[in-house]
């Protein structure tokens, strides 16, 4: 078995691949405008376990023998060490990862590597490899995904007694704690962890065997290579098999959403790290400074996770785009998939560590976020409630309120620090027990039902929480 290269130059090795039918080469700019070597090649695992599948189950029905398919699986062998030792020549004339390998593997096991091919096309192998990449790299993001859960149930519980100041249009609404504003980002993730799980299933059918777009004339059998390469079913349509790429944009959709929620948690850390709000601290590893200001931390980490949304969803318009103008069934348009596919991964695995590594190690500033809580009458809504109890209608009780806290601001106090006479002015059912329910603490205790603010209430979401993710 020969370990060398043969001395074809690549672009007659390129022409033996498919150049049969042309008369002149391929114009140089054209042929390295065409190719996709250069970024597809990040696919060579994938390539390689697909070809070794297809090659077992071809012995496997008797299109190759044995002795064959052993020189075959050796061949790959040798070529996925070269690759992954650095020692592989990458040739632009050779167009794309697929016919690198194959072109390698021919030069080291001979004119059997040629055989390889044998009952499939470029076609339903990319369809293939890019399913069985994303696959894994799904893998990949509900991991990171559930290790960012897991810091937030750990500063959920941690602050499961903190108050804050809950907001509606970015004013002082409700005191809420700390921990049940973590189980909000919680929840988040865990909506993009089951998109996730639920478009897995979907990225896990096998097209190879659709061929060019008409499936073969060779006896295959499907299924064989669909078990050893661990799909769950095997594409039912070869047209449909070769030429959709609605998998990748619905895993490009689900990557858009989770960093939609990632850019609204950054949107808030941003502005709780900054002197106006002050309420949590991040690590300076997670920040930069100022090359002018040497006062200055600035929020990079978070700012930027914010900023790559962008470019996440503008790969999602990439491909929809992409895709709309296509008739059946297979076109060189497709090519066009792979850069803001794998540019999305990176991103969306990127982000997710980075939130992952950051949210353990944020510090809560609890002074100054009781302190703004107390801003705003937040328990304002409270004060409703506590007259709706005693007796009088919800409508007529926000007008008590509305006007109690009007006097609030005239006076320059807050609903707690009136006097229960300067209450009773607003209505007489007013009583020394309303104090109880005026208070931050006594606010967040009185929500204590399924999925409220009370920190009984949050210390038990954090336990069923685990339990889920488990």
């Amino acid at each position: 078995m020969s370990s060398t290269h043969t001395p074809e130059s690549p672009q007659q090795s390129a022409n033996q691949q498919w150049g049969g039918r042309f008369s002149e080469g391929v114009d140089a700019f054209v042929q390295a405008f065409t190719a996709s070597v250069d970024f597809d090649q990040r696919l060579y695992r994938h390539d390689i376990a697909g070809s070794v599948a297809h090659a077992t189950m071809l012995a496997e029905v008797g299109v190759l023998t044995v002795a064959e398919r052993d020189q075959i699986l050796d061949g790959l062998a040798q070529v996925k060490a070269e690759i992954e030792s650095g020692q592989f020549e990458w040739s632009v004339p050779l167009e794309d990862v697929h016919m690198n390998v194959e072109a390698r593997l021919t030069a080291i096991v001979g004119a059997v590597g040629k055989k390889l091919h044998t009952g499939r096309s470029r076609n339903d192998q990319v369809a293939t490899d890019i399913r069985l990449w994303l696959r894994d790299e799904v893998d990949v993001i509900v991991s990171e995904m559930r290790r960012l859960q897991q810091g937030l149930l750990d500063l959920a519980e941690r602050e499961a007694s903190s108050i804050m100041p809950g907001f509606t249009h970015l004013q002082v609404a409700q005191p809420v704690t700390f921990g049940h504003h973590m189980l909000a980002w919680f929840e988040n993730v865990e909506r993009d962890v089951q998109r996730m799980l639920d478009l897995r299933k979907r990225i896990n059918v096998m097209p190879l065997g659709s061929a060019a777009l008409a499936g073969t004339t060779y006896p295959i059998d499907r299924t064989i290579t669909a078990e050893l390469l661990g799909f769950d079913a095997v594409s039912e349509n070869s047209l449909d098999g070769v030429s959709d790429r609605d998998f990748a944009i619905e895993l490009c959709a689900a990557a858009s959403i989770c960093m939609v929620h990632l850019s609204r948690f950054s949107e808030e850390l941003v502005l709780w790290t900054s002197a106006q709000f002050d309420f949590i601290d991040l690590p300076d590893r997670f920040c930069t400074g100022s090359s002018i200001m040497p006062q200055k931390k600035n929020p990079d980490v978070p700012e930027l996770v914010r900023g790559k949304s962008g470019r996440v969803v503008g790969a999602l318009m990439g491909l929809i785009t992409l895709m709309k103008g296509q008739p059946l069934a297979y076109n060189k348009d497709n090519q066009e998939d792979k850069e803001p596919l794998f540019d999305t991964v990176d991103t969306l695995q990127g982000s997710l560590r980075a939130f992952a590594d950051m949210m353990p190690a944020v510090t809560v500033k609890h002074d100054n976020c009781r302190k703004a809580a107390l801003q705003g009458y937040s328990t304002a809504t409270d004060l409703a409630d506590y007259l709706v109890r005693k007796g009088l209608p919800f409508r007529d009780s926000h007008e008590v309120v509305g006007k109690s806290v009007a006097y609030g601001i005239e006076q320059g106090k807050d609903l707690s620090e009136m006097t229960l006479a300067e209450l009773q002015q607003f209505d007489e059912r007013i009583e020394q027990d309303v104090f109880d329910v005026l208070t931050l603490e006594g606010s967040v205790s009185a929500r204590n039902h399924f999925g409220g603010t009370a920190p009984a209430q949050v210390l038990e979401a954090v336990k069923r929480a685990r339990g889920r993710i488990a």
